[in-house]
């Protein structure tokens, strides 16, 4: 995928005050053909505000988004079928209580791509399977583990074959153990060809999984460049200040 973001502006008005907090502000960035993008930077820079605008799920106030030289929607009607052809996987899971992982697989292809639900069971068992969770498929959010759920959710994603997955933080809510189950997966996934986009505050996987890294704070993007050349951050004093913090945390 070649991205192209230019000059994006993203706004927010506070409820209750009224004041309007400048979320991002003339962000552009231009990456190679690449496979897996990575975003980085410190909390309030802005990274999730972008994945959610590149994903379709918010409208910026000015600035342009092309994914391999198509630009995204700028109408609602058009934006609604974009979602339709990507993955969006956020850390809270956002799973139902009372469906099953099966029936969390099963209800995009149904209710929204129209799939026979023996057709979308035959698609989703390989899956299950090879990501360890056929045996839990039966079992509602409750009766999973936190790296189950997320697992549960990236599968999800993936049920409706999108041209790109958005990652945001999949591993912020969890354990180390299951923290390294989730990358694992991310990281079978890249082998598999998955075209992705993630927020991460893992560096070293963010080192091992990116093509290139976009340094995101203050609104803008200062640095983009592949894992080796970022980590030799010597070069850009934010970079350097934010991996000293977050390397030897």
């Amino acid at each position: 995928m070649n991205l192209a973001v230019s000059s994006l502006v993203q706004r927010f008005t506070d409820p209750q005050t009224r004041a309007m907090t400048t979320v991002l502000d003339g962000l552009t960035l231009a990456t190679g053909d690449i496979q897996a993008l990575v975003l980085v930077g410190p909390s309030g820079g802005g990274k999730s505000t972008l994945l959610r605008i590149l994903a379709g799920l918010d409208v910026p106030v000015a600035g342009t988004v092309a994914f391999d030289g198509e630009a995204l929607p700028a109408t609602e009607a058009g934006l609604i079928g974009y979602r339709r052809t990507v993955g969006t996987v956020f850390q809270a899971y956002n799973l139902f209580p009372h469906l099953t992982a099966m029936q969390h697989l099963l209800l995009p292809l149904v209710q929204v791509h129209g799939l026979a639900e023996a057709e979308a069971r035959e698609r989703v068992r390989e899956p299950l399977e090879r990501f360890g969770l056929d045996a839990h498929a039966h079992k509602r959010p409750a009766e999973l583990s936190g790296g189950q759920k997320q697992r549960v959710a990236i599968l999800r994603a993936l049920a409706v074959r999108p041209k790109r997955l958005f990652l945001d933080e999949p591993t912020s809510a969890l354990d180390p153990e299951m923290t390294g189950e989730v990358l694992d997966m991310i990281g079978e996934l890249k082998a598999a060809g998955t075209q992705f986009v993630l927020i991460t505050h893992e560096m070293a996987f963010a080192r091992r999984v990116a093509d290139e890294i976009a340094f995101i704070a203050d609104g803008g993007c200062p640095v983009l460049a592949p894992p080796g050349e970022f980590f030799d951050h010597g070069r850009d004093p934010k970079v350097s200040a934010f991996l000293q913090r977050t390397l030897h945390a």
